[in-house]
């Protein structure tokens, strides 16, 4: 399976690092904002080509996967571009900024048959794995999930603390997390609310959000989100169900009470990242459709769509 990786920043560094855990798989082409990055990457992951433009990566006939950890804005349409160019794709999260380029990118999955797959690391963590298994199995149901999104970026810097060229967004970006996993462990949404605290006067953005959501089945969520955290960094999930409640971080879970669950038997690893890039590897090679294909992530997209609409009243 020969990959390109457009967006060797330090999200596409956690792809990378794990592709390499993955047999069969050759890192092909980095693209990347700039022709220096891109061949730095290029050498450090010994990938044979590197630029600075995608469209040199789909042109080639060596590469058959395309993973995208390029800026928000950029997702719609290059996911797009890539199963033009007869390359199936992952694209990191969020799938777009809208509703309507949402509905764009599923329309041109469905018209090339390819695999696209979106980013939507919380379905692959061991922790949320282990209560999904739960779930299915009838042992575990949600009644409310408490969730803490929490950052500390009042200047536009990526995860490694270097600057950006792009703007973060709370809703269209880290509230997708949740949106999608809350309906993927309780079921599909039919209420959701949203406040919004001041934007940021150079960023544009609010840098403060709060949002309910209620699913099918009756199970509650309350996300609170902040880019004005000064404290532990990153999302925390806090399942309350009818046979114990159950505290996620990341790959790590313990239940109310602190006590460590062992996940370490859930997958192959313990790196969510790692499981996600396997699922899309063998989607393809298997020909079917993925966890967390842009079909069964749609409807978070729909209720991203819908909060927003709230927030422009």
């Amino acid at each position: 399976m020969r990959i390109a990786l457009a967006g060797a920043g330090a999200f596409g560094e956690k792809h990378l690092d794990g592709l390499k855990n993955i047999d069969g798989v050759e890192i092909v082409s980095i693209i990347s904002r700039t022709g220096e990055q891109a061949a730095e990457t290029a050498a450090k992951y010994g990938a044979k080509h590197s630029s600075p433009d995608l469209e040199d990566a789909l042109a080639r006939d060596d590469v058959d996967a395309v993973i995208l950890c390029t800026p928000t804005q950029m997702h719609a349409e290059q996911a797009i571009a890539c199963m033009k160019a007869g390359k199936h794709v992952q694209v990191e999260i969020p799938l777009a900024d809208s509703w309507a380029d949402a509905q764009a990118v599923l329309k041109t999955q469905q018209e090339t048959g390819l695999v696209c797959m979106v980013g939507h690391t919380r379905r692959f963590n061991p922790s949320h794995q282990w209560v999904h298994n739960r779930i299915v199995a009838g042992e575990l149901a949600i009644q409310q999930m408490d969730v803490q999104t929490y950052f500390f970026r009042r200047t536009n810097i990526n995860a490694k603390g270097e600057p950006r060229s792009w703007t973060d967004h709370l809703l269209w970006h880290h509230a997708a997390h949740t949106v999608d996993l809350f309906a993927y462990q309780a079921g599909k949404i039919v209420q959701a609310n949203v406040i919004e605290g001041p934007h940021h006067p150079e960023l544009g953005i609010a840098m403060d959000m709060s949002i309910q959501l209620k699913s099918e089945t009756g199970a509650i969520c309350t996300l609170s989100l902040s880019f004005n955290n000064d404290g532990p960094l990153g999302t925390f999930f806090r399942y309350i169900c009818d046979n114990g409640t159950y505290i996620a971080r990341y790959d790590d879970l313990v239940t109310g009470r602190e006590e460590p669950v062992d996940v370490s038997q859930v997958a192959v690893s313990m790196n969510g990242i790692e499981l996600q890039d396997r699922e899309f590897i063998a989607a393809i090679r298997e020909g079917r459709e993925p966890n967390s294909s842009v079909a069964q992530v749609f409807d978070c997209y729909r209720v991203l769509g819908e909060l927003e609409a709230q927030l422009l009243k």
